[in-house]
C-alpha cells in the first residue's frame, strides 16, 4: 500500500463516465484509484466534472487525498493550469499520467479536417504540452516519472479503419522515446503503455460479440480491463522502475507479439 507514498500525481482523464455496468471504469480512473491506494496525492484532471467526481469519491471514501482540476487539455494554457494546480496544492510533482484520448475514425481516403485537427489535439498535443510544463517541476523536486497512453495501434494497424487515432497513438510513441532521451539527465523517465483490447467504459457499446472476437483472438484468451492498465501505470510511477525509460510497454494479453496467421485458429475455440 506504501509503492507511491509521498507523490504527487496528475492524472488526465481521470474521470468514469455513468455506464450501465457500474463495475466498468476508464484508465484514468482505475488508475487514480490504484495510485491513491499505494499512497500518492492526485489532482484529477477531466473536462466532465461529474465524471471526475465519480472517481473522487471513491478516492476519499478510502482515505485518499484528491482535488480536482476541470480542464480542455486540447489548450495548452489550461495543461500549464493544471500542472500549477499540482504545485499549488501539494509542493511538488511526481508522476504525470498522460491518459486523455479521443476516437477518430476512417481510412485515409475518408477523414475530415475537423475531426483529424480534434483528434490530434486532444490526443497527442495535450500530451506534449502537458510534458513541457511538468518536466520542469518535476526536476526542480529531484525527478519524476512521465506515464503516456498510446495503443497497439500506434505500433501497427490494428482491428478498427481509424487512420486518425492510429497516427495520434504512433505520435505519443515518438514522443515518449525523444523525451526520455532529452530528460533523462534530469532524472525525469518517461515511458508508453500500449493498451490492447480492453474493456472500459469507452467502449461500453460494444456488442457482445465483438467482445468475444477480441477476447479470442489475443493469445491469453482473456478481457482485460481498465485495471489491467493501472496496475502497469503504477509500476512504472513507482521507483520500482527506477532504471526503465524510454520504453513501450504492450499491455494486450500477448497480442501483439503474434502474426495474424498465429492466431487466427484461436477464433475457432
Amino acid at each position: 500500500m506504501n509503492r507511491l507514498k509521498d507523490k504527487i500525481a496528475i492524472v488526465t482523464g481521470a474521470g468514469t463516465r455513468d455506464v450501465e455496468d457500474k463495475a466498468l471504469r476508464g484508465t484514468g480512473s482505475a488508475t487514480a484509484v490504484l495510485f491513491a491506494r499505494e499512497g500518492a496525492k492526485l489532482i484529477l484532471a477531466d473536462i466532465d466534472r461529474e465524471n471526475a467526481e465519480r472517481t473522487r469519491r471513491t478516492i476519499r471514501e478510502e482515505g485518499g487525498a484528491a482535488e480536482i482540476v476541470i480542464a480542455d487539455v486540447s489548450e495548452p494554457a489550461q495543461c500549464r493550469a493544471i500542472v500549477e494546480a499540482a504545485v499549488e496544492h501539494y509542493g511538488k510533482l511526481d508522476i504525470l499520467f498522460n491518459n486523455v484520448g479521443a476516437y477518430g475514425a476512417g481510412l485515409v481516403t475518408e477523414i475530415e479536417e475537423g475531426s483529424w485537427d480534434r483528434m490530434m489535439d486532444v490526443g497527442l498535443k495535450s500530451m506534449a504540452f502537458l510534458c513541457k510544463y511538468a518536466i520542469p517541476k518535476m526536476a526542480a523536486s529531484g525527478g519524476g516519472s512521465v506515464i503516456n497512453i498510446s495503443s497497439i495501434d500506434g505500433m501497427r494497424a490494428g482491428y478498427s479503419r481509424n487512420i486518425p487515432y492510429s497516427v495520434a497513438k504512433g505520435g505519443i510513441i515518438t514522443l515518449t522515446r525523444h523525451t526520455a532521451v532529452h530528460h533523462g539527465r534530469e532524472n525525469v523517465r518517461v515511458n508508453c503503455i500500449a493498451p490492447g483490447h480492453i474493456h472500459t467504459t469507452f467502449v461500453a457499446q460494444l456488442p457482445e460479440e465483438t467482445r468475444e472476437r477480441r477476447r479470442k483472438i489475443a493469445p491469453l484468451g482473456t478481457e482485460g480491463n481498465a485495471w489491467d492498465i493501472a496496475w502497469t501505470a503504477v509500476f512504472l510511477g513507482s521507483d520500482e522502475s527506477r532504471w526503465i525509460s524510454g520504453v513501450v510497454i504492450p499491455v494486450d494479453a500477448g497480442l501483439f507479439a503474434a502474426t495474424p496467421l498465429a492466431v487466427v485458429d484461436n477464433l475457432n475455440d
